[in-house]
């Protein structure tokens, strides 16, 4: 459970940190306001790019966490900066760093209950890795990257994936 949550969080908030700073250094390049990309949405229903953000950090978290049988840490969700987006994410990557293999030793046997959407849901751990954590981490963190994409700052596919 480790291997197939911590070191792919790692991966791409790392990968994600350098799109940010690609986008700040687009906006400073073509005297864009940076609030035009963090606050930009793919679709009036859609969450803006700051909140994509802040919630694929939270899907790290938390399920590190969850997994290593602790409960995750709360942060405020008041990012609104590149500055403060790329703390946001040291703050998860720190947080995520202080997990060691030992502390997920049967944890793919652990049941995960928490509240989405107003509703409780239980999945064992598994499930709730492969089939929630990680798609909605990567749609938030995906969203994020195509807003970007959307409003002109040079990206390909190697930014988010990473290259080895």
């Amino acid at each position: 459970m480790f291997d197939s949550s911590v070191p792919v969080f790692t991966r791409y908030l790392n990968n994600f940190a350098v799109i940010l700073k690609k986008a700040e250094e687009h906006c400073a390049a073509r005297k864009i306001d940076p609030n035009a990309l963090l606050n930009f949405r793919l679709f009036p229903d859609m969450l803006p790019f700051t909140r994509q953000v802040l919630i694929a950090c939270d899907h790290a978290k938390g399920a590190s966490a969850r997994l290593a049988g602790m409960v995750p840490p709360s942060y405020e969700d008041n990012e609104k900066t590149f500055a403060e987006l790329q703390a946001r994410i040291a703050k998860t990557l720190a947080f995520i760093a202080t997990l060691k293999p030992e502390l997920y030793k049967d944890a793919e046997k652990r049941t995960i209950t928490l509240k989405v959407a107003g509703t409780e849901m239980s999945w064992l751990a598994v499930p709730y890795l492969m089939n929630f954590v990680m798609p909605n981490f990567h749609f938030h963190l995906t969203t994020a990257y195509n807003i970007l994409r959307h409003n002109g700052v040079e990206l390909g596919k190697f930014d988010y994936i990473g290259r080895n």
